[in-house]
């Protein structure tokens, strides 16, 4: 049997801190530069990709791990003619700073970003993957999911901090971070960036190669990203597809359905039927 090109989605409603996809055949799945607000961390099932994460680029292969910090620009695509498969988690970062705060994995309440950006070792890659199945699968409780879940990642947090110091960040000094913020807060306008510019002083030109440089996106793309974002948080309450893209400010639906799936590697249609499913395995444990 051919496995599946639509991504699988599962999300619990007790569980609203973990999302977790599965994609089975992904050889013609492909990401624009893109950013989540979560903690990442995936698993390469199959073949091979080119991740490339802030500006760094490493090639990862079956048996790796990537990581990814909250607000962190990545992209990781198969490379040509080869097969590929993976697991992706997204965790919330308040949730997580706190649970690894509580479970004596760290000292501190704040989330920390963690250093590595990829993690190669058999047996925590084989630990997670089998966690994640088990996640996925209707036949267990969610109590048990989430012990399951909290289990592998203290495991995976002990190994991730081994060499590293955690430290709260600070906020940065950059006045672009105010740009950023502006961004933010008005994603769902289409103001020019001339405009933007000029309130904060910049020239459109130097503003657009200085906001790149640090965020390693263009203010333009970094505004699509956080329309995106909003889009998946409705699409997760089961708001309609056309009045998600006009709140979170897309022209169109086809300007929206295109920007989602460059980001999300899934069209707005199977991210939100994917909500609808949740539950299947609560239900089945009745």
């Amino acid at each position: 049997m051919t496995p599946s090109t639509h991504p699988l989605f599962w999300r619990h409603r007790r569980l609203p801190y973990v999302e977790l996809r599965l994609v089975l055949d992904g050889r013609k799945v492909t990401y624009a530069p893109h950013s989540h607000q979560q903690w990442s961390v995936g698993a390469i099932l199959a073949g091979q990709s080119e991740f490339l994460c802030a500006d760094r680029l490493h090639y990862v292969e079956q048996g790796a791990l990537v990581v990814m910090n909250p607000d962190q620009v990545h992209a990781c695509n198969p490379r040509q003619g080869s097969p590929w498969a993976y697991y992706m988690m997204h965790l919330d970062k308040n949730w997580l700073a706190d649970f690894l705060k509580q479970a004596g994995v760290r000292t501190l309440t704040a989330w920390c970003d963690t250093q590595s950006d990829t993690l190669r070792e058999t047996s925590l890659f084989e630990r997670f993957v089998a966690m994640a199945g088990y996640l996925m699968s209707a036949r267990h409780k969610v109590d048990e999911k989430e012990q399951k879940l909290k289990t592998c990642l203290v495991e995976l947090f002990l190994q991730l901090d081994k060499h590293s110091q955690t430290a709260v960040d600070l906020l940065p000094a950059n006045p672009l971070y105010q740009v950023a913020a502006y961004l933010n807060k008005h994603c769902d306008e289409d103001r020019a960036i001339d405009s933007i510019s000029a309130e904060f002083g910049y020239s459109a030109g130097y503003l657009v190669r200085s906001f790149k440089r640090l965020f390693n996106m263009t203010p333009h793309a970094y505004r699509l990203n956080r329309r995106v974002q909003l889009a998946q948080q409705a699409l997760k309450q089961g708001e309609a597809i056309s009045a998600v893209a006009q709140s979170t400010g897309f022209s169109d639906q086809s300007h929206f359905q295109r920007a989602f799936k460059q980001r999300v590697a899934a069209t707005p249609d199977q991210y939100r039927r994917s909500v609808s499913e949740q539950d299947q395995d609560a239900a089945s444990c009745k």
